[in-house]
């Protein structure tokens, strides 16, 4: 199912960024881009939109008066230089908020966020519910790969980069442990070290400080074994 994007700013240059960045994203599909809120605001009234980038700072209309103008708003993803106006935003429920120059990386977790919650949405289609959750991964320069959460084994750190494994293959990708496993569901993964996050339903057998997963053995850090131990023996009753 495509995830209808919508695109208000004033800066065509901005506008552009962000189209680039969506191009090559396969379930997101800009439907316009408006540097006039005005005609983003009648667009609205005729068309499905699931989320809008939009600047804060535009003439005539700011994008926080935007936003209070939607009767039933879609998601929102604040793209703006003014990071100050963070904390005001955050309070009419915005999704996101991207600090201009946007990078890509960053970009990306904003639409994994977009991904999640439409999944759980009471709104979302059958094709697009949450009883098969999935993340997307760059894993070239023009190609985004989607993954379903519940095909993934084990992320591992590789210092700037992470290999992701799954049931059918392993990937590589740009990236932090950290920063991933902040975007995937508490409760189906745990981080064991500071360079293994793991699926908990995945777990063959837990044995001394290791976990098997697999046939393979991943040690249990010494920092997170109490952690470890509390939420397997939790995740069993």
């Amino acid at each position: 199912m495509k995830i209808n994007c919508l695109i208000i700013d004033d800066e065509p240059l901005a506008i552009n960024v962000i189209k680039n960045y969506l191009d090559p994203v396969e379930d997101f599909e800009v439907l316009n881009t408006f540097s006039n809120p005005i005609e983003g605001l009648n667009f609205l009234k005729n068309n499905k939109v699931d989320v809008i980038f939009l600047d804060i700072n535009m003439p005539v209309l700011d994008g926080i008066n935007f936003i209070k103008s939607l009767e039933n708003p879609p998601l929102v993803i604040i793209t703006s230089a003014y990071s100050q106006f963070a904390i005001e935003t955050y309070e009419l429920d915005v999704l996101d908020f991207l600090v201009k120059p946007i990078e890509f990386p960053r970009l990306m977790k904003a639409l994994n966020k977009v991904s999640k919650r439409l999944e759980t949405s009471n709104n979302s289609t059958p094709e697009n519910t949450g009883d098969n959750p999935f993340i997307f991964i760059k894993i070239d320069k023009k190609r985004m790969k989607k993954i379903f959460l519940n095909e993934i084994l084990v992320i591992e750190s590789l210092k700037d980069y992470l290999k992701i494994s799954t049931l059918t293959n392993k990937y590589i990708i740009y990236g932090t442990l950290s920063d991933f496993t902040d975007q995937l569901p508490e409760r189906n993964f745990l981080r064991i070290h500071r360079s293994y996050t793991i699926a908990i339903d995945k777990i063959d057998a837990v044995e001394g400080n290791t976990i098997e997963i697999e046939g393979l053995r991943y040690v249990i850090g010494r920092s997170y074994m109490d952690h470890v131990k509390q939420r397997i023996l939790n995740s069993s009753t």
